[in-house]
């Protein structure tokens, strides 16, 4: 296993002939998924890498960016302990391939379908082809978006049919396993018309070596409709992690997404949200804990394509030793998205002296009876806050932590989920733990 070089090729270890393979090990695939990822492929390798011109790219760490040194590693037969929630079904996945025994059911009400993207393309092609990956690449990685499309192995697939509510979240779990591992996670949730769904979806890896991630996830709310996404990211601190969100908001459906970002030594998130009916609403949240050297780039975009349509933005990080984070966020009001209210805030809790903050929040709005505002807003610890802390026998560490935690509550106490919330401020406690 050859180690992560600086090396800028184009395509890296991601050769024709590695593709060549993967699709080989496809046999039951159908030929429209299969013509569909060559076609991934061949964008993927006309793209060049990002360059430090690019506007996109601003403030990233463009030599990051290597694509040598991994490989698509068999799963090992490992257990990994699933996210500490009762849950109406889960999968779970290794190294891209579903871990035998995994899915579970029971709980779930007649007519939704929690099943595998490889299982879907050949029993539901008609709703895959109409929702995977069907909104275009607008934030920068088209690139890694087709290089994506080009090696999911599989992933998850849910289907909530009209009127049908679940209680309990569904469980989604991707695992990378060995070092060199790369892994292409999808979940793709449809939820139909009145449909309500929670799904979390976790990303870990076994070990701490690096690892190449690149991950997308679709979110379809048709009229009505409510979905709770909640994303966990904790890859390996040595793993360089790509994940793009697309969602689609219709009449009067509401979409609320919380984003946990705590690994990768240089991760990219990017989210897309679209408002295409009346009565639409999307809330976007994120978290992010960035330690040491870890680089967190954030980019989003909220587009209001029909009247009377709302979104609401709120990313918060807390940034130790000498991490860096971007966060570039546009709002898009279309000519006939009269009535539109969006707002987006992205706010920094600098808890180092050498942490670095870039923001980048922007307006485009091409209709004239709309209310949009955005902010973002960098700041030390309060000293005095730190202070009475100290002065209580509480360590420096310890004191950050608690403060923190209180930066945090805001985005944690709108889930609308106790048992969430309380596992969600179980894993950014973990954060804190490592060195």
């Amino acid at each position: 296993m050859s180690s992560v070089t600086t090396s800028h090729s184009p395509v890296g270890t991601f050769t024709p002939d590695l593709f060549a393979s993967h699709l080989a090990a496809l046999p039951a695939a159908p030929a429209w998924w299969l013509e569909r990822k060559r076609a991934a492929y061949q964008q993927f390798a006309a793209l060049p890498l990002p360059r430090r011109t690019d506007e996109s790219w601003r403030f990233s760490n463009i030599l990051g960016l290597t694509l040598d040194g991994f490989e698509l590693a068999l799963p090992p037969q490992t257990a990994f302990a699933p996210f500490s929630v009762e849950s109406a079904a889960s999968l779970t996945f290794v190294n891209n391939q579903l871990m035998r025994g995994a899915a579970a059911t029971s709980q779930l009400p007649p007519g939704v379908i929690v099943t595998t993207l490889a299982e879907a393309a050949m029993r539901h092609p008609d709703l895959l082809k109409a929702h995977f990956m069907a909104q275009p690449q607008k934030l920068g990685s088209v690139k890694f978006a087709a290089l994506h499309g080009a090696f999911v192995g599989d992933g998850a697939f849910i289907h909530v049919p009209r009127g049908v509510e679940i209680a309990a979240p569904i469980l989604v779990m991707h695992v990378a396993a060995g070092a060199g591992a790369a892994v292409f996670p999808h979940t793709l949730i449809i939820a139909e018309e009145n449909a309500k769904v929670t799904v979390v979806d976790t990303f870990v890896s076994d070990q701490n070596s690096p690892q190449f991630a690149c991950g997308a996830n679709d979110l379809y709310a048709g009229h009505g409709a409510q979905i709770t996404y909640v994303g966990a990211q904790a890859w390996s601190r040595e793993a360089l992690s790509f994940q793009f969100n697309s969602t689609v908001v219709r009449r009067d459906a509401r979409v609320q997404s919380l984003n946990l970002h705590l690994g990768g030594r240089q991760s990219r998130h990017e989210s897309l949200s679209q408002l295409s009916a009346p009565g639409g609403f999307s809330e976007m949240l994120a978290l992010t804990v960035a330690d040491q050297s870890q680089e967190f780039d954030q980019r989003t975009l909220q587009i209001h394509q029909a009247p009377n349509t709302k979104s609401d933005l709120l990313y918060k990080n807390a940034l130790r030793g000498r991490a860096k984070t971007i966060f570039s966020g546009l709002i898009v009001v279309d000519p006939d998205a009269q009535k539109t209210d969006a707002y987006q805030s992205n706010r920094n809790l600098m808890l180092s002296e050498e942490a670095e903050a870039n923001s980048l929040p922007g307006l485009e709005i091409q209709a004239n009876d709309v209310r949009c505002t955005h902010g973002a807003t960098s700041s030390r610890i309060d000293p005095e806050q730190e202070f009475y802390l100290q002065s209580r026998g509480i360590d420096k560490a310890l004191a950050d932590e608690l403060l923190t935690f209180g930066f945090f509550e805001e985005v944690l106490n709108r889930l609308a989920s106790d048992e969430l919330h309380e596992a969600l401020r179980a894993l950014i406690q973990t954060q804190f733990k490592k060195q």
